[in-house]
């Protein structure tokens, strides 16, 4: 009998040994992508003359950030979305709070549009910032038809915005058209991250970052083209290693089952 209490018919070769370990390289778990649409957008603008600073324009068919400089005037965008599915369906997938976010892209549809309330599509840069205030309304204005039954230009200015709490999300660049869908990875600001586990509405605010820029993209409203938030996370370190580590001594039992 060899010390190690096994005869010379169970000794387990070393390279069998390494072999069974080396299963806590391969993962049984993979990224997971969750991508919702908004619950609410809409876009704001001063007009040539500061004449549309206190209009709503929720229900257009289009959005669109563009420079003040330009003809028509400033434009910025806001849009809205309710992130308790997100958390629902990765928690399914890796068990409650054992999951950390990779990475938040969102995705827009440049469109064109005939209304002469826009600026011409034109390329530059635009800025995406998280907002901390989520209370705006999306209103029922249209660019033909425009209220004053939600945000404005003047009431974002004045009472959604503060810079001393919102969060840069980056400075991106648009190449100019009205055609394609482009999507704009988000840094992962301790805010966003903080929305998407907590499962809160998160609030982005689109804004021209350059002279140039004149952006037009579908809204919510028409439907399959309009914004979507895709998110993508992956299993906590600490759950993954005792997964793998799980799956790396069940291999190595089973090895030493087979040579008894």
């Amino acid at each position: 009998m060899k010390p190690n209490g096994l005869s010379p018919k169970h000794t387990i070769p070393l390279t069998a040994v390494l072999a069974a370990i080396s299963l806590t390289v391969v993962c049984p778990c993979s990224a997971d992508t969750y991508t919702t649409a908004p619950i609410s957008d809409a876009f704001v603008a001063t007009g040539p003359t500061g004449n549309l600073s206190g209009d709503n324009f929720g229900a257009a068919g289009a959005l669109s950030v563009a420079a003040a400089g330009l003809p028509q005037g400033e434009f910025q965008t806001v849009i809205q979305f309710d992130l308790a599915g997100a958390v629902s369906a990765f928690n399914a997938d890796y068990g409650v709070g054992q999951w950390t976010v990779q990475s938040v892209t969102l995705d827009l549809t440049a469109s064109p549009h005939g209304n002469s309330i826009f600026n011409p599509p034109a390329a530059g840069q635009f800025g995406i910032s998280l907002m901390q205030n989520n209370s705006w309304v999306e209103g029922t204005g249209t660019g033909g038809t425009p209220t004053t039954d939600g945000i404005t230009y003047n009431t974002l200015q004045s009472q959604y915005i503060n810079n001393a709490t919102d969060q840069t999300l980056g400075t991106f660049s648009f190449a100019g058209g009205s055609s394609g869908e482009e999507g704009y990875l988000l840094s992962l600001a301790s805010g966003l991250s903080g929305d998407v586990q907590g499962g809160d509405d998160l609030s982005l605010r689109l804004f021209p970052a350059d002279n140039d820029v004149s952006y037009l993209f579908s809204s919510r409203e028409t439907g399959a083209t309009g914004p979507e938030l895709v998110i993508t996370a992956t299993p906590e370190p600490g759950t993954l290693e005792l997964g793998v580590t799980g799956l790396a001594a069940l291999s190595l039992w089973q090895f030493i089952k087979r040579r008894r």
